[in-house]
């Protein structure tokens, strides 16, 4: 009995060690697939057909700085504290912590990550404890002997399944890959979505700051047509002037009142949006700060990356590349299925119609067996599945490249817009206080009875155009500068901590 008892022990062992054994072969196995290796970086050493100014023009007033576009330098990871606003990064922290979008793009990052683990587990062997009961019936009549009665009896099993499919051709290796490479792909979009919500909430602040400013811009020139329509009317009431003039000044008033309405509306969404924007319902929106333009400084050195920088920069750019390095693995996977796969099974336990004697001696079982499959014909099915995989692949190739040359105009884009910018605040300024000193000038004029009221009202419809222009010059170059540190790709992979998109964010 006693040797019995180690005979099965032996017979364990050599279950386990082949097992293992043939486990090892497969995990050295080798890849069928195409290898990935990441696109080089575009051959273009500038962004814009023309070479950029040093710095862009300065203009008087606000946010007319001058700024200095300097190469190659790095972007702060928290660059939206280039605009000195203490209520702006408040409000980022707190967008950050509870924006919903920022949170699905996490939880989707947690789930590619537990399905790899999941795909890593097929590397392995599977070992399975199976412990049944069933009762039977025996029939002589099933081996040939007539007559006899049949017998009933009980029969109990306890036993440990161990199987393997051996990886030799790397189908398991290609999808784990694959799986990967998803994770990838949505660690990068957790990194896309914390770059536009940040870029977002500055973007609507500062919309949010130039409609301010263009309505009380508006609320001025109004009450300063309230005075000039209490002129006119004093002298129509001398005489000086006729019933037209009174009216027309009139008129001029309420459409500039009229013009109050739709920014009102324009202010009260955008106020919305930004509440939405940091995760609270529109109804809370008076809980946020109220942004104006002149608590913000523009930021007067710009960094530039240099292009061959650029495609390791921007999360969109490194998602695309992860899916194509995910649909080079899918190639491996059906590449592997053409090939012969072998699987490795094995089984120790113990039977015996008695549950008492079920771990006793001499009721040890074991088998140990091992498959191959190789497949012959399918109808075309494997080879056009690979195929499939190959044209996947071309078409995620040709996506990345379209996505490349998108975020190079993107940046070629707000450069050119950050200089015309700069030129256009500059004119805009010199329009503004040519318009100021004329309508000033001109009112004098009137009073005197110098020029005619044809001519006040043209001075008065010149200077309300170019000072909402002015406002909304001055709030571009805001904008376009916030568009510019999220072209480049906002600074993500410098932060002190790598991996979580939030952390030197909420934990502070």
């Amino acid at each position: 009995m006693r040797n019995k008892t180690l005979n099965d022990k032996r017979c364990v062992m050599f279950v386990v060690i082949a097992v293992i054994g043939v486990a090892a072969l497969g995990l050295t196995g080798c890849m069928v697939g195409p290898g990935f290796r990441a696109p080089e970086a575009p051959r273009t050493n500038t962004y814009t057909p023309t070479a950029l100014p040093e710095e862009t023009a300065s203009a008087p007033g606000y946010g007319g700085e001058a700024q200095r576009f300097i190469s190659g330098r790095e972007i702060p990871a928290r660059w939206w504290e280039l605009f000195h606003s203490e209520e702006l990064d408040r409000l980022i922290h707190r967008a950050l912590s509870d924006s919903p979008t920022v949170a699905a793009a996490q939880a989707a990052l947690r789930q590619a990550q537990e399905n790899v683990r999941a795909q890593a587990g097929l590397l392995y062997p599977r070992a399975d404890a199976n412990l049944s009961a069933s009762r039977e019936k025996f029939s002589p009549a099933a081996f040939g002997q007539t007559g006899g009665r049949g017998s009933t009896f009980n029969l109990f099993n306890a036993s440990v399944d161990v199987s393997y499919s051996l990886d030799i051709f790397g189908g398991i290796r290609s999808g784990l890959e694959a799986l990967q490479a998803q994770v990838d792909y949505q660690s990068f979009l957790v990194e896309a979505a914390y770059l536009t919500l940040t870029s977002n909430v500055v973007t609507t602040a500062i919309k949010e700051a130039s409609l301010r400013a263009q309505i009380r811009a508006t609320e001025e020139i109004a009450s300063a047509q309230e005075k000039q329509l209490e002129v006119v009317e004093g002298q129509f009431r001398l005489g000086g002037v006729s019933l037209s003039d009174v009216l027309a000044q009139r008129t001029q008033l309420a459409q500039t009142r009229a013009t109050l309405p739709p920014l009102e509306k324009e202010l009260a969404l955008t106020r919305h949006q930004l509440a939405v924007l940091t995760g609270i319902f529109p109804g809370e929106a008076d809980t946020l700060p109220q942004f104006d333009l002149g608590t913000m400084k523009l930021p007067q050195e710009l960094p530039v990356s240099l292009p061959s920088s650029l495609v390791r920069q921007r999360p969109d750019l490194r998602a695309s590349e992860a899916l194509l390095h995910a649909a080079s693995a899918q190639i491996g996977v059906a590449t592997a299925n053409l090939y012969p796969q072998v699987t490795l099974t094995g089984n120790f336990g113990s039977e015996t119609t008695k549950a008492g004697n079920l771990f006793s001696g001499g009721t040890g079982i074991w088998s140990l067996a091992a498959g191959l499959l190789q497949p012959v014909f399918h109808g075309g099915e494997l080879t056009a599945k690979r195929k499939a995989a190959v044209a996947a692949y071309d078409q995620a190739a040709a996506q990345y490249q379209g996505t490349v040359l998108q975020a190079f105009q993107d940046v070629a884009d707000v450069l050119r817009a950050l200089d015309t910018d700069a030129r256009a605040l500059k004119a805009q300024a010199e329009a503004e206080a040519a318009a100021r000193d004329s309508l000033d000038l001109t009112r004098k004029q009137f009073r005197l009875g110098a020029v005619s009221y044809l001519s006040l009202l043209n001075a008065e419809r010149q200077y309300q155009q170019t000072r909402i222009t002015l406002v909304q010059a001055e709030a571009a170059r805001f904008s376009d500068t916030a568009a510019l540190f999220q072209a480049l790709g906002g600074g993500w992979w410098n932060r002190e901590v790598q991996g979580d998109a939030l952390t030197n964010t909420e934990k502070e």
